[in-house]
């Protein structure tokens, strides 16, 4: 605990969503109780396995998102990070709107350019929000990405500062785009550094 007490300091405002997977109900009640709210999951099987936690807690959806199982976390989820094309968009939309739900969601993008990860490119991203104007269950609020699978700190600045000036430029047409989602236990200092306003962390924290 002593960590997270360091990591609140290094903050100083940023948000922290904790990424809870493969934790239990006791270690999420522990942070919960220190007054932490966001909670990061990116299996929807797991996720399920702990909808009976505090109410008042924001579930993030962090991983792939397969279609087949946005219906089962849509009573659930508070905000979809990892929304990376218009089909899985409009089907987020389809199953929120079947139980009357808006849906906070975040455009993932792939800066790191790496096949493993998901995402979609920069050029997209007008053409993306263009697309989501007549999808009434919905609310973009930000974007998403991952630093590059590096040791190498200044390929995972050149990343977040792209991320960086990616959100900006979006922020500043969408005023409804408001988060920049970047930075995780092993690169969070260099998202900091290059102004994130959420961070993603987990294993450290445990």
């Amino acid at each position: 605990m002593s960590k997270y007490n360091d990591i609140k300091k290094e903050l100083q405002g940023i948000e922290l969503c904790i990424v809870s997977k493969n934790r239990s109900k006791d270690q999420i009640l522990d942070y919960y109780n220190k007054g932490e709210r966001i909670f990061g999951e990116n299996k929807a099987q797991e996720l399920l396995t702990k909808v009976d936690l505090p109410k008042d807690i924001k579930w993030q959806f962090i991983g792939h998102l397969q279609k087949n199982k946005v219906r089962s976390i849509m009573p659930y989820v508070n905000c979809i990070q990892s929304v990376d094309s218009l089909e899985l968009l409009k089907l987020i939309n389809k199953e929120a709107a079947r139980i009357n739900k808006v849906v906070d969601v975040m455009m993932q993008f792939n800066l790191a350019k790496e096949d493993s990860k998901s995402g979609m490119d920069t050029d997209d991203a007008l053409i993306f929000i263009e697309n989501s104007k007549d999808l009434n269950n919905i609310n973009i609020i930000g974007i998403m990405l991952m630093g590059p699978h590096t040791d190498d700190k200044e390929k995972i600045k050149v990343v977040f500062k792209q991320g960086r000036e990616l959100f900006e430029s979006l922020h500043n047409k969408y005023n409804n785009i408001k988060t920049l989602s970047m930075g995780m236990s092993d690169d969070y200092k260099i998202a900091i550094e290059e102004k994130t306003t959420m961070v993603r962390i987990g294993s450290i924290l445990f």
